[in-house]
């Protein structure tokens, strides 16, 4: 399947092969925007939303260390390895299995549905073709970004279901540096 589509992708236009490229990273900026945004709405709502919106980044960044872990375990050789691909094969000792890629995207995108859930249908999507950017280009195999989206996409919003508990009352506390007055939030 990996050589199918890295074929396939040679085949397509040189915008595409940029796109492709340049996308994943991209695609990382709409995504902190969008925890931006997220923390501007949720501070005239209830603290649990902004401890939501918070604890998001923090998930993300926890589940990419795992995936780093992981990597460190398991040591698989990119497929990119003396192959013609679209993007540059990372150095060697840049392990493939998870996609990083597609654990931080799956993650973020996972956390921001769980904070702003009408955001769902758009940064689901984004974050898979953000992973499967990874195949295209040639960098990972298919699994490697199958199992990082499932590792982001679970972990992280579980992680901050986890501890939105000890994280509300944090909020609620230090609330007046993050939160609108009370008589401005919504649903009160």
């Amino acid at each position: 399947m990996y050589h199918d589509i890295v074929e396939f992708a040679q085949g397509t236009p040189g915008w595409l092969h940029a796109f492709a490229e340049t996308g994943t990273d991209a695609g990382l900026f709409v995504f902190a925007a969008l925890y931006v945004l997220a923390g501007w709405r949720a501070r005239a709502r209830q603290p649990r939303d902004m401890a939501l919106v918070l604890l998001g980044p923090v998930a993300v960044t926890l589940v990419y260390l795992l995936s780093e872990v992981i990597k460190i375990v398991v040591r698989e050789d990119r497929p990119c390895r003396g192959l013609v691909t679209i993007a540059a094969c990372p150095e060697a000792g840049d392990w493939s299995f998870p996609s990083n890629h597609a654990v931080i995207a799956a993650a973020a995108a996972g956390t921001l549905a769980l904070a702003w859930r009408a955001l769902a249908p758009f940064v689901l999507p984004l974050a898979a073709l953000m992973a499967f950017s990874r195949v295209f280009v040639g960098v990972h195999y298919p699994h490697d970004v199958a199992a990082g989206f499932l590792l982001g996409v679970i972990l992280a919003p579980l992680l901050v279901l986890l501890l939105v508990g000890a994280g509300t009352p944090v909020v609620r506390r230090w609330g007046s540096l993050l939160m609108a007055p009370a008589g401005d939030r919504s649903g009160q």
